[in-house]
């Protein structure tokens, strides 16, 4: 037996279980977003954090890492570490994995990813879009048991840049955030 998972956010650094193979690659019709909220990692019920979601865009393409976890004892042990750590993602999907921008045949087939619907019934830590400013305000003040959400989009900025990926979206919300931390250093 054998299982694919792909990860988009904190799962590139920090795979949390044993796997065989590390492959860094990219699915289609799919584009990285801040709009899940984080109330058990990265921030409270009160004030939830700001994670990374999937969500489906035609021409996009997302970059990360999958992982291949071999044999029914690793496999069961990695499914039900990931069933509590990506507990507030509501779908798991099953993708094709391409690791070359010009390939038409992908490398990995069925590779399973968790999503976070916008579904609010399915879903009641959605936060859905919002400015890049709003964003950053709320990941420069959350933090959880895991730690400061700010944490969380620098390590995702490294993670992607040392896998040759530069995300947009990412970048400018993580250069948003060091914004405002500057200025509330310059302030107190």
């Amino acid at each position: 037996m054998v299982m694919w998972v792909f990860g988009y956010g904190s799962l590139i650094w920090k795979a949390g279980f044993e796997y065989d193979e590390r492959l860094v690659g990219f699915i289609k019709g799919y584009r990285r977003v801040f709009y899940q909220g984080s109330t058990d990692h990265r921030g409270t019920s009160e004030y939830p954090g700001r994670t990374v979601t999937l969500e489906p865009c035609q021409e996009e393409v997302c970059w990360g890492v999958a992982y291949k976890v071999s044999g029914k004892e690793a496999e069961q042990i990695a499914l039900t570490y990931l069933e509590v750590r990506e507990k507030q993602y509501d779908v798991k999907a099953f993708v094709d994995l391409f690791t070359d921008p010009k390939d038409t045949t992908p490398a990995v087939s069925g590779v399973m990813v968790y999503i976070a619907s916008p579904d609010k019934k399915l879903n009641r830590n959605y936060l859905g879009p919002a400015s890049l400013k709003e964003m950053a305000d709320q990941i420069v003040r959350a933090k959880g048991p895991s730690g400061p959400n700010r944490d969380y989009i620098f390590q995702l900025e490294r993670a992607l840049l040392q896998i040759g990926c530069e995300d947009k979206h990412i970048i400018d919300l993580a250069n948003t955030v060091r914004k405002l931390l500057s200025e509330r250093e310059s302030n107190s």
